[in-house]
């Protein structure tokens, strides 16, 4: 994994790296396992290109927001979509370490637990979920390295990532 690291935060400044997927729906109870490559240039690019299922993606390229999933496609401009907007910024921003944004943009409160090497930030809804935003988001670092995060739709479907 290609790692730069940020003077002015503790998260990693860019990522290049495989992950796994998992989505969980609460209301079906269906689970769904996926695979791919991460890359994130520090910016405001993230790219998550899918090996498994082959063919799906998806890309934040400054305000616009691609993605081919579950058989559906779309090209979206966050500037003129507010629920991908702040869906787009929390990515970016948890990506970025700017956790305290994160938590502001979604009516959150920011918890940071470090044990043993490994540090855990908690980003909790404190009250009405903003539409499109989360109820949870939980990152795991270790070595400075974002390993796992999840989140939590107020929609009760849950995206784990699994970084390598």
């Amino acid at each position: 994994m290609a790692v730069l690291f940020s003077v002015s935060t503790f998260a990693q400044k860019t990522y290049d790296s495989d992950f796994t997927h998992t989505k969980v729906m609460k209301i079906s109870g269906k689970t769904t396992n996926k695979a791919g490559h991460l890359t994130f240039d520090g910016n405001d690019h993230l790219s998550m290109n899918y090996s498994e299922p082959t063919g799906e993606y998806f890309i934040i390229d400054g305000n616009m927001v691609k993605l081919k999933m579950d058989g559906k496609k779309a090209d979206l401009d966050a500037s003129k979509v507010k629920m991908v907007d702040l869906q787009r910024a929390t990515l970016l921003n948890c990506l970025k370490g700017n956790w305290e944004k994160a938590a502001s943009d979604n009516n959150a409160e920011l918890s940071i637990k470090e044990e043993k090497g490994v540090k855990t930030i908690s980003i909790n809804a404190k009250g009405k979920v903003p539409k499109g935003g989360y109820k949870s988001v939980e990152l795991v670092y270790r070595n400075r390295a974002l390993v796992k995060m999840v989140l939590e739709e107020a929609i009760g479907i849950t995206n784990t990532y699994e970084i390598k």
